[in-house]
């Protein structure tokens, strides 16, 4: 899954795209950036991915094993 995110004026906005529409996403972001440079208020125009169905890790943050000693390193 593909997602484009951006500002107009104040509002913050977004599209997602499927995971076969990487072309469609760059497409938008291309035509943000041309309105933009075309004088409308328009910014902080990004793009982000996320591969759900490849995705080999577990998802949110794990608990850490039971003989795991974290220490703050000082110098």
């Amino acid at each position: 899954m593909f997602k484009v995110y951006w500002t107009e004026g104040t509002t913050p906005r977004d599209e997602a795209f499927g995971s076969d529409k990487m072309r469609e996403a760059l497409q938008l972001c291309e035509a943000l950036r041309q309105r933009r440079g075309a004088g409308e208020k328009i910014s902080f125009i990004t793009m982000c991915s996320e591969n759900l169905p490849g995705n080999t890790t577990l998802e949110g943050v794990a608990e850490p094993s039971p003989d795991y000693d974290w220490k703050k390193r000082r110098v």
